[in-house]
């Protein structure tokens, strides 16, 4: 993968200082794409400008978003930062594993880093837009880190690993965007709560794992409009058995 195809998210990130801190590590490493969801005030401040040194043009460079879905939805897969352990948290990457995939993805793939705030990370509705998590294996005295220094460390690894790496060639099949997988997913939960398939108390618990499954798959634009026509078919079949069912629900 080329270094123009990583985009740096930094989600609700508090502190000028550290914005300015990012822009440098990643001027640094030779990493240019950085957008913010919803930063702080004084984001582009004096402080900002000084801690980015020669790097400051990304300040005012970086694109800046209301909220996730709409900064990552161009990005065909995305490396979400955490240290939440959970029931739907499983197989994290340390940086150097999540370079390694990274830095074997070919050309046509755009992928994303996602920090979250400095002080809650990311919630669990960011989360599930990321197909796999990334964590830092620090102390647990104090396992917090700065997400300046957190970004430097993965951008470190990344830029080390796609140096030894001869960049693959494109595939052919176009990846799906995630913007287009999270619509197959809205598709795929109304289809299911339809036939009650799911939870109506608690769908996201089958659709976590859903996500979990489909996440490893890298998906391509064919299959998720394959995924989307069986979910098209059991729409219809459902209206045929239940005529009360709203009409017009199946194919777009």
């Amino acid at each position: 993968m080329k270094k123009d195809n990583l985009t740096v998210i930094l989600v609700e990130p508090q502190g000028p200082l550290n914005i300015g801190s990012v822009c440098r590590a990643m001027m640094n490493f030779g990493f240019h794409d950085l957008r913010i969801v919803n930063p702080c005030r004084g984001y582009q401040s004096r402080e900002a400008r000084k801690m980015a040194l020669s790097a400051q043009h990304m300040l005012s460079e970086a694109r800046i978003f209301e909220n996730l879905p709409q900064a990552i939805k161009d990005c065909h897969v995305a490396f979400g930062t955490t240290r939440r352990f959970g029931r739907y948290r499983k197989n994290f990457f340390t940086p150097d594993s999540a370079a390694e995939k990274v830095s074997d993805m070919d050309d046509s793939i755009r992928c994303a880093l996602v920090l979250g705030r400095e002080d809650n990370g990311l919630d669990t509705d960011e989360l599930a837009l990321c197909q796999h998590f990334v964590t830092i294996p620090t102390d647990d005295a104090f396992p917090s880190m700065n997400i300046s220094h957190a970004l430097t460390i993965f951008l470190y690894e990344i830029s080390r690993t796609m140096r030894n790496k001869i960049s693959s060639p494109v595939d052919p099949k176009p990846p799906a965007t995630i913007d287009s997988i999270e619509q197959m997913y809205s598709h795929m939960q109304k289809a299911l709560n339809d036939i009650e398939f799911l939870d109506p108390q608690n769908p996201d618990h089958l659709m976590r794992t859903f996500r979990r499954i489909f996440g490893r798959a890298a998906l391509m634009d064919r299959d998720v409009r394959i995924i989307r026509g069986l979910m098209s078919k059991i729409e219809w079949v459902n209206s045929q058995r239940n005529p009360s069912a709203t009409e017009g629900s199946g194919k777009e």
